[in-house]
């Protein structure tokens, strides 16, 4: 069996003792090429030479943004059987992918398993979501597959504050994570007027093709931003599951979260029910949640933060989602 490792030297709690363990423990049983990434950018280039040379699994060592950039290198010419297997690592801070897949957030536990079911050939097929959009100001337009989750709005404007703290040497912790979110509600984010048309387009054809611009679905008007999860949990603070939707899965379409009003009591209902893992659906409608769907589209009124599994992307205008069925083998 042929393999390549893909390591982020930078993720959170990557070092080069866990690094050595996990070379050795793997190269025991797959012929093993490592790979440091270098740059944003790199582990794309990586997962398409992977899946040229025919490669049969990729290990990769880091969090979310690492395994999003392999993922879309395998993915280049979309699914296919050459496409190689995927074995995440966790070595990020939050792990969403690596977690949800059952997998432990200890890199040398997880290693262990990963082992014990390549030997063992037992690997799943899961779904994963797609995102386009068009060009927009220094935003460049791009077509990314994504395996955890994407947002418009303020998680995006959280995670590009993040990134801030990041490159200027500050550990991306919990608490961090935290008094980002409650700086961005109370400070950053418009409060005031909603930007976020969001319209079900799952009954416009199949779902690998661009949506149309005509809607036969439902559609959400005067939304303040809006989270689209292909599996659950949405994210992680620390060791908590934080869960917009609940019932999001790798076996089915997307999930949406949208909240339409952003008063202090309706952002605690939400936030109560997303951390105590409930459906996030409101009578009054200042919640609103969708399951399982093929294809739908989110346009703002103006630029809006955009996200993909956990790494800023920039401004949008339209951004369109569709799922993908059986997309990619993973180890797990």
């Amino acid at each position: 069996m042929r393999g390549l490792l893909v390591v982020n030297p930078r993720a959170t709690t990557t070092s080069s003792r866990v690094v050595d363990v996990i070379v050795h423990a793997f190269s025991a049983d797959i012929d093993l090429d490592v790979t440091f990434t270098t740059h944003r950018g790199h582990g794309r280039s990586l997962g398409e030479r992977a899946r040229a040379e025919s490669m049969d699994v990729v290990v990769t060592l880091g969090g979310d943004g690492v395994i999003n950039e392999v993922v879309n290198g395998m993915l280049d010419d979309g699914p296919g059987p050459d496409v190689p297997m995927l074995a995440p690592v966790p070595g990020g801070s939050a792990n969403v992918v690596a977690r949800s897949l059952g997998i432990p957030n200890d890199a040398v536990e997880a290693t262990g398993l990963l082992l014990e079911q390549l030997r063992d050939g037992v690997s799943r097929t899961i779904g994963l979501g797609r995102a386009r959009w068009e060009a927009h100001g220094a935003t460049e337009a791009g077509d990314h597959w994504f395996l955890a989750n994407a947002g418009v709005g303020i998680d995006a404007e959280i995670i590009e504050a993040m990134e801030r703290h990041r490159a200027a040497g500050r550990s991306a912790t919990p608490l961090r994570y935290l008094s980002t979110t409650l700086n961005a509600f109370f400070r950053n984010t418009d409060r005031k007027d909603p930007a976020l048309t969001i319209t079900d387009e799952s009954e416009t054809g199949a779902p690998t093709t661009w949506p149309s611009e005509e809607s036969s679905g439902g559609v959400i008007d005067g939304g303040f931003f809006a989270f689209v999860q292909n599996t659950s949990p949405w994210t992680f603070l620390g060791a908590r599951p934080i869960n917009p939707c609940p019932e999001a899965s790798f076996e089915t379409g997307l999930d949406l979260f949208a909240l339409r009003r952003m008063h202090v009591p309706t952002a605690l209902v939400a936030a109560t029910r997303m951390i105590r893992n409930r459906g996030t659906r409101d009578a009054r409608g200042g919640l609103v949640t969708w399951h399982d769907r093929d294809a739908f589209r989110i346009t703002g009124s103006r630029p809006v933060s955009f996200q993909i599994d956990g790494e800023g992307i920039g401004p949008v205008r339209e951004v369109w989602f569709t799922a993908h069925h059986d997309a990619l083998r993973v180890v797990c």
